[in-house]
């Protein structure tokens, strides 16, 4: 959706502020916490296993938690990626409006999802569409399976 010129206009220099502090502190926030990570796993990584011998049980448990430390810093920078993209929408003018509706978002739903792009409203309907369609597959996927174990 195209941000209008009476969007930006009626964003307040108090509420872009606002905003974009929030956007800044949670992005250091969570950069912080990926570089501490990488410094931690390159530490362990290094040294935590060179003098140890570890059997199957404690190896596979150790590759668990190296997944998931991974998978961890994955999210992280994923939600980096959004806080970069709402910044960008903050500086064009966009950010804080819904996608769909094109009012705004409260400032509280910012405030716990800064890089929300949908009204709460316009949110639930959307996950409401996805359920019913993922459940309109399985009923197609369960009947086709019946069909075919039919013949």
């Amino acid at each position: 959706m195209k941000t209008t010129k009476s969007q930006k206009s009626r964003m307040n220099g108090d509420r872009y502020q606002d905003l974009k502090q929030m956007l800044e502190d949670r992005r250091r926030e969570i950069l912080s916490e990926v570089q501490e990570k990488i410094r931690d796993a390159r530490t362990e990584g290094n040294w935590g296993k060179l003098n140890e011998v570890l059997d199957d049980g404690e190896s596979s448990e150790a590759d668990i938690q190296e997944d998931i430390e991974f998978a961890l810093i994955q999210m992280k920078a994923e939600t980096l990626h959004k806080i970069d993209e709402a910044l960008s929408r903050l500086e064009e003018g966009a950010y804080g409006y819904c996608f769909e509706c094109g009012e705004e978002i409260s400032e509280q739903r910012l405030r716990a999802l800064p890089f929300a792009v949908r009204c709460k409203d316009c949110e639930e309907a959307r996950e409401v569409a996805q359920q019913r369609e993922r459940l309109l597959a399985q009923r197609r996927g369960s009947s086709s399976l019946f069909f075919d174990m039919s013949h």
